[in-house]
């Protein structure tokens, strides 16, 4: 299948499909789900791309869009393409100090803007970025400050470029018709734990050859799948996945607010979803809190369908063997039975497979959900390799590894085990950022990506993030993540940040799930006035020493959590502490922790 310019793609599939749907959202107001067309998606894009004319939008001119998931977003994303003009996505969630950083690097004229959040952060903003000249509403709930002169509706957009005149519409054909590989489509800043964030430079070539090993990799996806758009547009994963789905014919499901994914899913039904590990995390916990709650025949069956489930498809599918007779008639009972009760209750027993990255998977959850008979594929990729360097398959995986390298991407492992890429889907580098460009991407064409791993039967497994390597007043190296990754999985902990570097021994701050905290110390008869007290009761802390314990066997004593603080509030990007994608922001913490750390470290 030859893959066309993003310039070219959405009036080439609406040729292709008129009529079929291309992807639907919902209304909230009216509580109903609204269906768009390709050919409707076609003339949508032309029109917002010739009011992008009239507006004066160069060839190769950045904009930006800093909106939740909507359908005015593939709308505007393409409506750019077809101008050979660059989009610049900007996380929904991100501050107003965040935006006028990237504004104005990028010098930024128009920029498109979401939901009230976005308008008032962007409205502020503009007093501080001199090349912005326009906001662009695309929720029409919006309210406009009073002295606003700069902003205007996307459907009064929409009205200009319907009454284009032939002249419009001829430049428009030249710009399509003009795009090349080395066209930058699109600039995504990396939100970075450390340090100012370094924009990403795509062009077609990149995004053209990701869709092609994707669609020589994923031969199980066809035009009948429907994929729900669940992680935000503006990161790599999501944006390029839902490129892939457009090339490929495939139905997406817009969902507009992460915060109902739950209920999304159980509309939607998808058979196809892009998330990340904690997604799955968030299921495992669920299942271990029914099973604990469970008691007699009903939860003998359930332990025995993980455990029949582990064998039948992790001990004898994987590895391209038949199950015994006996595994295989209880496994079907069970697939009619509690799988299918487990897989409906998530909204997902229509699956056909879920990729997943962003952060490693706990082996603990990767077992589960396969031996449950959901087929998560694990990938490893990076903005600056236009998302998947690797991926696992439906069979022939191994547990603990990112899967087997796609076609024609080059990896291969350099000093301290660095993880290195080269290929046509990895950047050229970072924009207006020379010195970071070359100490990323070495002379023969190598980019460093600074995490650490090996290569084992033919697939890559990840060990640690070589920047994030603690290094105790011992001499002890500790790599945080390993130990973040296997606590985490743990029912009473939500968000945990290890501290080693530098310091005698590994302690940690840990945010507990609150609410199980409170249920414990119900069914325990503690009271407590408030949750700070409540965390530093003495049968609190022994429940969360017992759990760490058991947890952290695996690892070398040097390595074991010797003292931890159970912390009231979460980690929050508005403290700082996490980044747009929700990794941690190390330094921060041990900023805005320093005297609690320091306290654990008391003789």
């Amino acid at each position: 299948m030859a893959i066309k310019h993003f310039s070219l793609l959405v009036r080439s599939q609406a040729e292709k499909y008129g009529d079929r749907e291309v992807f639907r959202h919902k209304d909230f107001e009216n509580d109903k789900w609204i269906s768009t067309s390709w050919t409707q998606f076609s003339e949508q894009v032309e029109h917002i791309a010739l009011a992008f004319l009239t507006m004066g939008v160069r060839e190769q001119e950045n904009i930006a869009t800093y909106t939740q998931n909507r359908p005015e977003g593939l709308i505007i994303d393409f409506a750019a393409y077809e101008n050979r003009a660059v989009v610049v996505p900007l996380y929904a969630n991100s501050s107003q100090s965040q935006i006028e950083y990237i504004i104005n690097e990028a010098e930024v004229r128009f920029l498109f803007v979401g939901g009230q959040f976005q308008y008032d952060n962007a409205y502020a903003a503009r007093k501080n970025c001199t090349s912005l000249e326009k906001l662009i509403i695309l929720d029409p709930s919006v309210k406009l400050a009073e002295d606003d002169t700069i902003s205007i509706r996307f459907e009064d957009l929409y009205k200009i470029g319907k009454q284009a005149d032939n002249v419009l519409h001829d430049t428009l054909e030249q710009r399509m018709l003009s795009a090349s590989d080395e066209d930058l489509v699109s600039i995504i800043y990396t939100s970075g734990t450390t340090g100012e964030p370094k924009g990403v430079m795509l062009t077609n070539s990149n995004f053209n050859e990701a869709m092609r090993i994707h669609i020589q990799r994923l031969k199980m996806v066809s035009e009948k799948d429907i994929s729900l758009c669940f992680l935000p547009l503006t990161h790599i994963f999501e944006r390029a996945w839902t490129y892939f789905c457009l090339v490929k014919g495939i139905r997406v499901v817009i969902n507009q607010k992460p915060d109902e994914i739950q209920s999304v899913i159980k509309e939607v039904r998808p058979t196809i979803m892009c998330s990340v590990p904690r997604f799955w995390e968030k299921v495992y916990a669920g299942v271990q809190e029914k099973i604990a709650e469970t008691t007699g025949i009903k939860k003998m069956l359930m332990l025995d369908a993980i455990k029949v489930g582990r064998i039948h498809n992790l001990d004898y599918l994987r590895v391209g063997k038949t199950p015994p007779r006996m595994i295989q008639l209880k496994y079907k009972f069970y697939e009619k039975t509690i799988y299918a009760l487990l897989k409906k209750t998530i909204g997902i027993e229509n699956g056909n497979f879920f990729p997943t990255a962003g952060a490693a998977v706990p082996d603990e959850i990767c077992e589960f959900v396969h031996s449950v008979g959901i087929d998560m594929l694990v990938g490893y990729g990076l903005t600056e390799s236009t998302a998947t360097v690797s991926c696992t398959s439906k069979t022939g995986y191994d547990i603990g590894s990112v899967g087997q390298v796609m076609p024609e991407v080059e990896v291969k492992i350099g000093e301290d085990n660095e993880i290195l890429l080269r290929g046509k889907t990895i950047t050229k580098g970072y924009y207006k950022k020379a010195e970071a460009t070359a100490a990323a991407i070495d002379e023969e064409g190598w980019f460093h990506t600074g995490d650490a791993g090996y290569f084992k039967n033919g697939q890559l497994y990840l060990t640690e993030r070589i920047k994030d390597l603690f290094k105790t007043s011992n001499g002890k190296y500790i790599a945080p993540q390993a130990l973040e990754t296997k606590l985490v999985i743990d029912r009473y902990i939500d968000q945990i940040a290890i501290i080693a570097d530098q310091r005698k021994f590994v302690s940690a701050l840990i945010v507990p799930v609150y609410g199980f905290v409170k249920q414990y110390a119900k069914e325990k008869g503690i009271e407590y006035k408030d949750m700070a007290e409540l965390l530093e009761h003495p049968k609190i802390t022994a429940l969360f020493r017992a759990r760490i314990d058991t947890l952290q066997q695996q690892f070398a004593h040097y390595e074991q959590i010797k003292r931890f603080t159970l912390l009231p509030e979460p980690f929050s990007m508005e403290k700082g502490e996490l980044t747009n994608t929700l990794k941690l922001k190390r330094p921060v913490v041990a900023r805005n922790y320093k005297e609690v750390i320091d306290k654990m470290y008391e003789e």
